[in-house]
């Protein structure tokens, strides 16, 4: 039997008034759920970088009192390195920490200017330039691309390895060696006769045990992680580059935080980027030393003439870059390392 219209119109707004009720839950619900971050990278967890970005989620979630959620993805779970930058930019993740090398690519070309060999003396000049005037316009520069730069981190000065030994530049002439996609190491390898080849991070053991590549330049915790060791004779001490990080973030995403949430965030990135640059120096001493335990790889330490020679074999890729990079970036980097002012 149909019922009267006064019940119809009451089991209506009893409907209306559960549905309502409903909605204000889900609402509710909704606006309790944790912000996700996912952090992604492609070394070891027990890496500088590994090490920070688990810092990083570890003051993070305290300090936005569980507001905030992170997920690390080490070793390329997610993302290998080539694709990881169009990962964040597509917004699939919120947050990577990929080598400064990265972003020449991605068309901020003025990046590259960490990979041009010895022009970095020491830490002090680094920090010098990441915490400078010319860190910062570096980090504005990615803006357009939907980036914001968060932080820079540190993994350290880079050695070569390879199954010969090599000391002067004439025996790298033919060898293959593993490069990050970078026109300035391209140029590096060529400048000591080597042949650059780009390859993925997580790919090269296998390209070292199968002789695809013949060997490589890596900071020593990333060799040792990676178990480079095992499958390369020799390792010279060359510190003729650095490998660095810069944290990057969505910048819709970014801009899109709550303001109080954000200031957390920072406080953490800040606190996580002191801890990971502190994790670099003790990461790299320890992986050497397990390196040179373990009996399968023999050091190398250049003579003053050996690495004079490196040096002169390497001086003419930063002329040959200077219209790639700018000219003006390179001397300002130069400046800021040396502590001069304009």
């Amino acid at each position: 039997m149909t019922p009267p219209p006064r019940a119809v119109r009451a089991l209506t707004r009893r409907a209306l008034g559960a549905g309502a009720a409903l909605l204000l839950l889900g609402g509710a619900a909704l606006a309790q759920a944790p912000i996700l971050i996912k952090f992604s990278h492609v070394v070891a967890p027990d890496t500088p970088k590994g090490r920070g970005a688990d810092k990083f989620k570890e003051l993070a979630e305290t300090y936005t009192k569980g507001r905030v959620k992170i997920e690390v993805y080490p070793n390329s779970q997610l993302f290998k390195d080539k694709e990881e930058v169009e990962a964040l930019q597509l917004g699939a993740v919120q947050m990577l920490a990929p080598s400064l090398a990265k972003f020449g690519p991605l068309g901020a070309k003025e990046f590259e200017v960490f990979d041009l060999p010895y022009i970095l003396p020491d830490k002090a000049a680094l920090r010098r330039v990441t915490e400078g005037a010319l860190g910062r316009r570096l980090f504005a520069k990615l803006e357009s691309k939907g980036i914001t730069g968060l932080a820079y981190w540190d993994n350290g000065f880079k050695v070569m390895s390879a199954n010969k030994p090599l000391r002067m530049p004439a025996e790298f002439r033919g060898l293959k060696m593993r490069i990050q996609s970078s026109k300035v190491l391209e140029a590096q390898f060529r400048a000591l006769g080597a042949i650059p080849q780009v390859m993925a991070f997580s790919e090269v053991y296998q390209g070292m045990q199968t002789g695809v590549v013949d060997g490589s330049e890596n900071t020593p915790s990333n060799m040792f992680t990676q178990k480079h060791h095992e499958v390369q004779k020799y390792l010279t001490f060359s510190d003729h580059g650095y490998i660095g990080y810069a944290v990057i973030t969505n910048k819709k995403f970014w801009d899109g935080l709550p303001a109080e949430v954000r200031g957390e965030l920072e406080k953490a990135m800040r606190e996580a980027t002191a801890f990971a640059n502190e994790a670099a120096s003790r990461d790299n001493a320890e992986a050497l030393d397990e390196m040179r335990k373990s009996g399968r790889i023999t050091f190398l330490e250049l003579t003053p003439d050996e690495k004079a020679a490196w040096k002169a074999a390497l001086e003419p890729v930063t002329a040959e870059m200077s219209k790639r990079v700018g000219k003006d970036v390179i001397e300002e980097f130069q400046r800021e390392a040396k502590g001069a002012t304009q």
